[in-house]
């Protein structure tokens, strides 16, 4: 059944357009034709005046609606997480594990595919933020399951998780390039992170085919004048780009203004958000603002990816089109969905968000 989206303006991801409809069916856009063309069949869905736009990706959380997915990995606590993003503009999700034992690493592989074969929608894969990162920039990771990759390490990945895992995160300087090469030829897209590696060894790791970075300026080597250091060599090179967390707690305001500046569209959104949890290895301790660990360790933030957009907009100063490209299109370009993803087009997923005058949003998919 074909779905009219009526009484809206519509950001394609390109432009804004007025007094137009946009046209669905079986979960694809099918149109995109002037109010006027528009007969009523009785599936329209009117949204009263709100800005619609494609739906946002979120490429890091760990967990939402009081389930920490990434702790107590299940398809319970994934549904939460997924139903956490869409109540903040997200329609698809990479749900996200840290540092942690084998075993709880298999049940979130597990869980994923278990999820999907119940029919679960809005998740895209898994995203291994660990275990080979470098323990000086480990931030609240916890250090007994850090360690370099071993090709029985890289085998036992592919092995178990070859269809589910799609973003590692990893310590270059801390990983044989080769071990490196048979994640990304695997379909694993591998992102710098928890790093501190040098300019030089970042830069020959970007050149030798890791295209992106985790969290910018959290829990990486910082841009010095005589260390240029992962952020330095983030900012120079040409095609890498950069998740980061716009909370205003993990990242100044200033910095990410600053960074966008240098990076253009290699910058775009993530929320890093957790939930609440009071045991275990990882405690999430919830502040005002942010997440802590037990020890008071910066942990997780609070955000969803509409929040992220408009402290973009609100705090930073950037432009709403390019703050919804950033928590769209450019996520969708990291994980090679361009041609499906972030744009409101023909042919494009029928995956939408309405932001209404209050920026209360709702998904539609």
């Amino acid at each position: 059944m074909s779905v009219a989206y009526i009484n809206a303006r519509i950001f394609t991801g390109e432009e804004i357009l007025d007094d137009h409809a946009v046209i669905t069916q079986d979960g694809k856009i099918t149109s995109i034709v002037p109010s006027s063309d528009w007969k009523a069949t009785g599936s329209e869905t009117d949204l009263k005046g709100a800005l619609l736009a494609p739906a946002f990706i979120d490429l890091q959380i760990y967990g939402g609606n009081s389930q920490v997915f990434s702790m107590y990995p299940s398809v319970t606590s994934l549904a939460a997480t997924v139903a956490y993003s869409k109540g903040g503009g997200a329609a698809w999700i990479m749900p996200t594990v840290a540092t942690i034992s084998p075993e709880i690493m298999l049940e979130a592989m597990k869980a994923v595919r278990a999820y999907w074969e119940q029919g679960g929608q809005g998740v895209l894969g898994l995203h291994l933020e660990g275990p080979f990162i470098n323990p000086k920039k480990k931030g609240a990771h916890l250090e007994q399951y850090i360690h370099a990759p071993t090709q029985e390490d890289i085998n036992w990945i592919l092995e178990n998780g070859r269809d589910v895992v799609k973003i590692m995160t990893l310590a270059p300087e801390c990983c044989d390039p080769e071990l490196v090469r048979q994640l990304e030829a695997a379909g694993i897209v591998i992102f710098a992170g928890h790093s501190n590696a040098t300019y030089a060894q970042a830069y020959t790791a970007f050149d030798a085919g890791i295209h992106h970075a985790t969290h910018l300026f959290n829990a990486m080597s910082p841009l010095e004048s005589r260390a240029p250091g992962l952020v330095g060599a983030i900012y120079d090179h040409p095609r890498v780009s950069a998740s980061i967390v716009a909370d205003g707690v993990h990242v100044d305001f200033a910095s990410i203004r600053i960074s966008k500046k240098i990076m253009k569209e290699r910058l775009f959104l993530i929320t890093d958000a957790v939930e609440e949890n009071k045991e275990g290895g990882y405690v999430y301790i919830k502040e005002t603002d942010r997440y802590v660990s037990a020890t008071g360790v910066l942990s997780g933030s609070r955000l969803t990816m509409t929040k992220a957009v408009r402290n973009c907009v609100e705090q930073v100063g950037i432009p709403l089109e390019e703050a919804l490209r950033m928590a769209s299109l450019y996520p969708a370009r990291a994980i090679g969905r361009e041609h499906v993803s972030g744009r409101i087009a023909v042919g494009y997923d029928a995956t939408l968000v309405a932001i209404a005058s209050n920026w209360e949003t709702t998904v539609y998919c």
